[in-house]
């Protein structure tokens, strides 16, 4: 089976749209669609034609040109379960646990409520990629406006638990204001210093920073590094259990 085509373009201030093609079926994907327009820009000139749509969460900058795209492309619309809001335009609905195919290929579906409580992620075994909308960035994890600590930190476990060579594909460029952060609560970190430098060189050329890869933000992203040593001595959290300390990172990144 052949890999899967995948088409990047970012979208509004500092979002990435993704387009996924299988060129044996000539199905087609898109993850959110946050503005009509960009998405069918990326369309026109791959020229794809749209079958689907996957839907991460509620937020508007990921939700607000789907009725628009479906309409003119006709295509199907998945989406997580309701839970905050509702989403117009969803054909298919999924949590944690639910796994449907596209282009003869398996897809899981990975809820991490935290950043909203609808938040889901698309995993694909076979072509060793994550969606993982707001929940995982490079260096980074998404803003709790709706779910708690706990429930973020017991998301980002289950995609830690990820084969480490996973491409993660999130949904924004925030990269270098999370590398500035990262270093404030991991000083000692080599590999946090030395993937700082050439983040900053990358977006001085341009460049987007996604996908990374899990063994990288396993390595140097202090979100998912709660249990780390050095991290636990620089907030004075030695004895706390991973999920305090990942709270208080959170915390830190909210007030930095």
């Amino acid at each position: 089976m052949n890999q899967l085509q995948l088409f990047q373009f970012p979208y509004l201030s500092d979002n990435y749209g993704f387009l996924l093609h299988d060129e044996e079926t000539g199905e087609t994907a898109a993850i959110d669609c946050g503005d009509a327009e960009s998405y069918l820009q990326a369309l026109d000139s791959t020229s794809w034609k749209l079958t689907e749509i996957w839907i991460t969460h509620h937020h508007w900058d990921h939700t607000q040109g789907l009725e628009e795209v479906k309409a003119k492309t006709g295509c199907k619309v998945r989406g997580p379960e309701e839970k905050a809001k509702a989403i117009a335009g969803l054909d298919e609905k999924f949590w944690d646990g639910d796994k449907f195919t596209f282009a003869g290929r398996e897809v899981q579906v990975i809820s991490t409520p935290g950043h909203t409580t609808d938040m889901i992620n698309f995993y694909l075994p076979s072509e060793g990629k994550l969606f993982s909308g707001d929940t995982l960035f490079t260096l980074g994890c998404g803003r709790l406006f709706e779910g708690t600590p706990q429930m973020m930190w017991e998301g980002l476990q289950k995609l830690m638990a990820l084969p480490v060579e996973t491409l993660v594909y999130g949904s924004h460029e925030y990269t270098l204001a999370n590398a500035k952060f990262a270093l404030s609560v991991d000083k000692e970190n080599e590999m946090l210093h030395a993937r700082s430098v050439e983040f900053i060189e990358m977006r001085e050329k341009g460049e987007a920073t996604v996908p990374t890869t899990l063994e990288l933000e396993l390595a140097t992203n202090p979100f998912l590094r709660a249990g780390d040593g050095s991290i636990r001595k620089a907030l004075n959290l030695q004895d706390a259990s991973d999920a305090a300390v990942f709270a208080e990172i959170r915390k830190r990144k909210d007030n930095f």
